[in-house]
């Protein structure tokens, strides 16, 4: 990590199990739940062949397809673009097996259930070279045209090691970081509860950086400016500062930040492989039966265009082709927002306070750059200095974060010229690939004067911000001081024997919808409990001794704020 200053550094934990993203807000054992050998759950019979649509063909999309029809269900996909979603790897002509990772790029290993199903779809990973990481040989930090040069923190001045205190100061003395992260390690559920609860109860208003400002350890301005540039695991956290502190904690307090592995051959073969791998066992379908072979042609039915209710308790969807079909039930995976504009959408859908929660989500933007280079030069030595000539960047010029992706010494190399969110990202849309290239050129060539990266280039920039594409207009939600209850409403949506009938049968699902925006692992329990959602509509029920996140949402029911 960049510097050591989580809860993984808050105290020694070589004799507590694994952190994981159990919690905190629903501590519900979804990496438990889908090892089970019993399964996850099954339908009556007389729903086997019932057919449910599945809009979106992303992470989560592709997961409750599956799952649907290893139940027996016919889920019929609607995919806008590409099967992958925000898992979209580019990959360069005549050079196989080296990809762009324009979304998601790097997951931590608390994301047991998301490593469950990369396990199942047979899919390796590796380190990914995050700043000071044991995978990365040496990292830059530049900010305000002041250069260090690192390979542990211990090589970068005082003053980050004192930011890097102050920030675990902080985490225990405001967060109770050390007895929460403590009790997601035990799995004990009462004392994340107790824990977590008061935390929400304190800081749902709170912004990160109001968080910060509250703490003596960051009395100083110049502490908070470094933290904000340089940050912990990924990088700089500044871009975070106007969003909520829930959002930050959940991320450290479960290691989502720490030790991050990418996926071998590209994140989009997850999404893939789990459309088009048969479903071994599945019940009603013939051995051999995948998701993809359900569909005509083996690809997915085209962008959504009117989703609307329709007597007595159906769906109707039109597609893009003009096609117009109704189905018993729907799970939404896309982005809340396209339910607001891209999708002529039925109010009735969802109550109310439903569509309030979708309008005042928060999208963060993001936007990525990448060159193909002609072999990974970064590695070779500076005679004069005798380190690396290019090392990954932190900084505060427009490129921010500068990642240096190796495939071997005998093939070409990658680098993600720049990694920004937000502000930066936005800074960044009036310009083309090239344009964008050649301004990070120019900022690298402040850092590293000496090396002519340009020079080892060998085919096109790539680049994608997610906020002006059309399906997505965001990277991922961030929630912004005051929505915790608009969190809960969407989070426990899947809920429905406490909605009104005229309100049910429609589901929601997706990274957006969970607890953990931007991490993987929050499209798969959301997708999970979509599935659930699903079996119970179809009078379906878990296996005796593996309950469901349904069967006991009440006992660890996230925590209720009041109106």
């Amino acid at each position: 990590m960049t510097i050591p200053i989580g809860p993984e550094g808050l105290h020694d934990n070589s004799e507590l199990p694994p952190l994981t993203m159990f919690g905190p807000d629903f501590p519900f054992a979804y990496d438990d739940y889908v090892k089970n050998p019993a399964g996850i759950g099954s339908v009556p019979p007389e729903a086997y062949g019932t057919r449910v649509a599945v809009i979106g063909g992303g992470l989560s999309g592709t997961l409750i397809a599956r799952e649907l029809l290893r139940m027996g269900l016919r889920p019929v996909l609607y995919e806008a673009d590409q099967i992958g979603g925000r898992m979209r790897s580019v990959e360069f002509e005549g050079h196989p097996g080296v990809t762009a990772e324009m979304g998601s790029m790097r997951f931590p290993p608390s994301s047991t259930t998301l490593f469950h199903y990369l396990d199942e779809m047979g899919l390796s990973t590796t380190p990914f070279p995050n700043p000071l990481a044991d995978a990365t040989s040496s990292t830059v930090v530049d900010l305000k045209g002041d250069k260090h040069f690192a390979r542990t923190i211990d090589d970068l001045p005082d003053i980050y090691r004192e930011v890097a205190d102050a920030w675990a100061r902080t985490l225990d003395e405001h967060a109770e970081a050390k007895a929460l992260t403590d009790a997601i390690r035990k799995r004990d559920v009462p004392a994340i509860k107790a824990i977590w609860g008061d935390l929400v109860k304190r800081y749902d208003d709170v912004t990160f950086y109001g968080f910060l400002c509250q703490s003596d350890a960051f009395a100083r301005f110049a502490l908070r400016e470094i933290f904000g540039q340089v940050g912990f695991g990924t990088g700089g956290w500044d871009t975070d500062f106007p969003n909520s502190i829930l959002e930050i904690l959940r991320v450290t307090c479960t290691a989502a930040d720490d030790h991050h592995q990418g996926i071998d051959g590209g994140s989009q073969q997850l999404p893939v492989r789990l459309w088009s791998t048969p479903v071994e066992g599945a019940a009603h379908w013939p051995a051999g039966t995948s998701v993809q072979s359900l569909h005509d042609g083996g690809v997915p039915r085209p962008r959504v265009m009117d989703l609307r209710r329709t007597h007595p308790d159906n769906f109707t969807v039109t597609d893009k082709s003009g096609r117009i079909d109704t189905f018993p039930s729907v799970v939404f995976t896309g982005q809340g927002w396209m339910l607001l504009n891209t999708i002529r959408s039925d109010e009735r859908l969802i109550p109310i306070d439903h569509w309030t929660a979708i309008e005042r989500t928060h999208y963060m933007g993001s936007s990525k750059v990448f060159v193909l280079v002609d072999r990974p030069f970064w590695k070779d030595i500076d005679p004069e200095t005798g380190r690396e000539v290019m090392s990954m960047t932190l900084t505060d010029r427009m490129n921010r974060g500068t990642y240096l992706l190796d495939f071997g010494d005998d093939k070409p190399g990658l680098i993600c010229l720049s990694y920004t969110w937000a502000d930066d990202s936005l800074k960044l849309l009036p310009l083309d690939a090239t344009e964008r290239m050649d301004l990070m050129l120019k900022s690298l060539a402040e850092i590293y004067p000496n090396v002519d990266i340009r020079s080892h280039v060998i085919a096109s920039p790539v680049t994608l911000s997610w906020e002006t594409e059309r399906d997505f207009m965001g990277a991922f939600k961030a929630n912004l001081p005051g929505h915790y209850r608009y969190q809960q409403r969407l989070y426990g949506h899947f809920m429905q024997d406490r909605l009104p009938p005229e309100f049910r049968g429609f589901f929601m699902a997706g990274d957006d919808v969970s607890w953990t925006a931007g991490w993987a692992e929050g499209a798969v329990q959301t997708a999970l409990n979509a599935v659930w959602g699903v079996m119970n509509h179809f009078g379906g029920r878990t296996p005796e001794g593996n309950p469901g996140p349904g069967d006991v949402y009440d006992d660890i029911a996230p925590i209720e704020l009041e109106p």
